[in-house]
């Protein structure tokens, strides 16, 4: 384990590794700082050329020591200008990086059920959040889903990281046929679950949070929105939540979240 030092930095990250995985590119960075102050769902924000606003990326995983000192893997899904520009980035380039950034996964205070319900690329901080709840003796099952095989974010290290994994694809070309909330309310009874987290697109995050409500069970979502900074600045990522005092609220996603509680979301907003 590593200690956890506070705060976020601002750094000159340098490509170590790049590789294609099905639809995405798999990213491998030396960033000073980011590594040894990460938490599961923490994420990082990076320039990128010709843009104003900083792409947000998920932090898949992290290791305290390598060939190149710690090192993070981020990935992306190249959906637009700015990270078709990330993905084909080679190695040995440097991109200006903040991080670790967000609110963190919440960890139970002792060893529990936990289902972790993911979808896609967003599926990646829960293989993070998967090693530290093995740590404390919790019991991990996961569901990893996509559309399709292509865009199925690491079974096979599901594997390693669960006692029990569910593959769903909504086209049936892996695993079982369907979506998370096709399956969530069966899964989440099957694995006894005291926590369930998610991350994923809205659809999923809502499925889950309901099927956790539900049961009886907590739930945990990592909320995906745009965020400009990611550092809370420019109030660019609005999330409308209830507080525990019944008051909608309206909070930054990249400050307050991007984890939050599952049933605080004013999911029909988002």
């Amino acid at each position: 384990m590593m200690s956890e030092v506070q705060g976020p930095v601002h750094v000159a990250a340098e490509v170590v590794a790049t590789k294609r995985i099905g639809g995405y590119r798999h990213l491998t960075l030396t960033a000073p700082g980011v590594p040894e102050r990460f938490r599961a769902g923490n994420f990082v924000a990076v320039t990128v050329d010709g843009h104003v606003a900083r792409r947000a990326l998920w932090v898949h995983r992290v290791r305290a020591s390598s060939a190149f000192g710690p090192t993070l893997d981020v990935v992306v899904e190249v959906r637009g200008t700015g990270t078709a520009w990330l993905a084909a980035q080679p190695v040995g380039a440097r991109i200006a990086l903040t991080g670790p950034l967000g609110r963190a996964f919440a960890l139970p205070k002792e060893a529990v059920s936990c289902l972790l319900v993911g979808e896609g690329y967003a599926a990646a901080p829960l293989f993070p959040l998967a090693e530290r709840l093995r740590e404390r003796g919790c019991a991990v099952s996961m569901v990893v889903s996509a559309p399709d095989e292509a865009r199925l974010l690491s079974a096979l290290e599901a594997r390693r990281s669960a006692r029990s994994v569910t593959v769903l694809t909504a086209d049936g070309s892996v695993g079982q046929r369907g979506t998370p909330a096709d399956h969530l309310d069966d899964l989440v009874r099957r694995s006894e679950a005291d926590v369930v987290y998610a991350a994923g697109p809205p659809s999923v995050l809502r499925a889950a949070a309901g099927a956790a409500e539900r049961a009886g069970a907590w739930s945990q979502v990592a909320v995906e929105v745009p965020t400009p900074c990611g550092t809370g600045l420019c109030h660019g990522c609005p999330l409308s939540v209830v507080g525990e005092d019944g008051v909608d609220r309206v909070v930054r996603a990249c400050a307050e979240g991007p984890v939050v509680r599952g049933d605080r979301v004013r999911w029909d907003a988002l």
